[in-house]
């Protein structure tokens, strides 16, 4: 880290010059459904009302201190929601919520329509009934890169319903489709 064109390149951003890999986005998308991920959706409360999203590109970063990352598509309807928010939930997805995670995937106005799903936390942010675990996180850094926004983000608080249930299985996404994680032998 010696190197100050490092440091200054990750302080201050960067930029990529136009197309420097010659990989068609087609290409790249499709290579990227065969990773499977977790499926979370990330919620928020904006002066609009809630916001929320799905996010498979969620990732812990730090332990010391709990910092975590996602990204959100510059073109995303929620973006805006996002800068004008300063702390927002991560609901990790358990395989019994497929039906959260197609409803969150749909337009803005039908992700919050069923009142039943959802009710607020004390300091406002929606938050998702049955999720097996929720960190609620206040937003560090929003970098935009590409053609996405990183958002890193303080876990303050972690609520986690699993206990001792070895039957809680979270929901994976790969290829296109949902599936639940199926331990290998020994």
């Amino acid at each position: 880290m010696s190197d100050p064109t490092y440091s200054t390149k990750h302080l201050t951003g960067f930029s990529v010059p136009d197309d420097p890999s010659g990989i068609a986005a087609d290409q790249y998308r499709s290579a990227m459904r065969h990773y499977p991920a977790g499926v979370t959706i990330v919620t928020l409360h904006c002066e609009q009302g809630p916001v929320g999203f799905t996010a498979t590109s969620f990732a812990s970063i730090s332990l010391d201190p709990p910092l975590v990352s996602f990204n959100i598509a510059h073109t995303s309807s929620s973006l805006g929601g996002l800068h004008a928010t300063d702390s927002l939930v991560i609901h990790f997805l358990g395989e019994h919520q497929r039906h959260l995670a197609q409803r969150f995937a749909r337009e803005a106005s039908e992700r919050f329509s069923d009142r039943s799903l959802w009710t607020r936390l004390e300091t406002g942010e929606p938050v998702l009934h049955g999720t097996p675990i929720w960190l609620r996180v206040v937003v560090q850094q929003l970098i935009p890169i590409g053609d996405h926004t990183l958002v890193v983000g303080l876990v303050t608080r972690v609520h986690d319903e699993t206990g001792d249930d070895p039957t809680g299985a979270p929901l994976l996404y790969h290829n296109g489709r949902y599936y639940r994680p199926t331990p290998l032998g020994d």
